[in-house]
């Protein structure tokens, strides 16, 4: 009799080693508040940590020395709506905190990876590129990439995402000279713009990129824009 039982436990142990083995990887953890597009709070263990999603970085919103970025708040935004009260799993890479101590981890919610959907929505740039952790980086640059040929979000305005980081709208306005506020005396706002690639896109003043965007010609309705071949911008 004591062999049997001895044998049950021995099969028991094996399978759930087996079972979780195979979720190594996966950490699964309680969401207690997003600081924004990239930083999470969790519990894991019953312990909170920070969490800071690895490879991406979102524009700005609580930075305790810049102001908001364009983008900042959609990036926040969009990260609440995934992970607010919903199950969710880490993924770690070699290493596993940053000079902060923070958690450095990709995060999935419903199979989904966040770090890649930031990229895809264009809320992130591929950032902080240091090895060991580069488990993903070559298909976080596809991604970034689609996501700057289809102008999305960052993207959508020039010379804002660069590899150093993001350019403040003073700066940003200061490379494109012409003012802000040109071609509106008639009272026309809608800016139509020249991108690099040729491409006409027009901005109304509900565009995030709207005030750093360098208007080309002004509109008076989005019917009088598409009809001189501008498209709305891309969101």
């Amino acid at each position: 009799m004591k062999k049997w039982i001895i044998a049950v436990i021995i099969l028991l142990f094996t399978v759930g080693c087996a079972l979780n083995e195979g979720d190594s990887n996966l950490i699964p953890v309680e969401v207690i508040r997003v600081v924004d597009g990239d930083t999470v709070k969790i519990k894991v263990d019953g312990k909170e940590e920070t969490v800071r999603l690895l490879l991406i970085d979102t524009p700005e919103t609580v930075h305790p020395s810049k102001s908001v970025q364009p983008f900042g708040p959609e990036a926040s935004s969009f990260t609440k709506e995934l992970l607010t009260g919903k199950e969710i799993q880490l993924e770690m890479d070699i290493g596993e905190r940053d000079k902060y101590g923070r958690l450095l981890a990709y995060i999935y919610v419903d199979g989904q990876m966040v770090n890649e959907l930031l990229l895809k929505k264009g809320l992130a740039r591929v950032a902080y590129v240091y090895e060991p952790n580069t488990k993903y980086v070559d298909d976080f640059y596809a991604i970034q990439k689609q996501a700057q040929q289809e102008e999305v979000g960052i993207w959508s305005i020039e010379n804002y995402a660069t590899d150093q980081g993001y350019k403040d709208e003073k700066a940003v306005i200061q490379e494109n000279p012409k003012k802000d506020n040109e071609g509106t005396s008639n009272g026309c706002t809608i800016k139509g713009n020249i991108n690099s690639k040729g491409e006409k896109i027009f901005h109304t003043e509900a565009s995030p990129s709207y005030k750093v965007t360098k208007p080309e010609a002004m509109f008076c309705t989005e019917s009088e824009a598409i009809e001189a071949g501008y498209r709305a911008v891309n969101r």
